[in-house]
């Protein structure tokens, strides 16, 4: 009985944890749509702009620590923190 409650609260975290991705990526991606911007604006906020590996990062970091400062800290690290994470699992 016991596994099975685990396995099924294992699914709703990744389930709300992949929601709260996309919300993210949508948000971050809805944020610099305008139609007013020039060419060059639109090419400092492609480089500057926020990552698919920095959203995730945020998104797996506050799930695991509940805490503002940590997943800033971990959305600066981007890819590096959701590989460890990967693997630390």
């Amino acid at each position: 009985m016991q596994p099975l409650i685990k396995n099924r609260m294992n699914k709703l975290k990744i389930k709300n944890i992949l929601k709260l991705t996309a919300v993210l990526l949508l948000f971050s991606l809805d944020s610099y749509s305008q139609s007013t911007i020039t060419p060059e604006i639109q090419q400092t906020v492609i480089k500057n702009g926020v990552g698919l590996g920095s959203v995730i990062a945020v998104t797996v970091s506050w799930e695991r620590n509940k805490s503002i400062l940590w997943a800033i800290l971990h959305g600066v690290f981007s890819w590096i923190y959701v590989i460890y994470y990967a693997v630390s699992r």
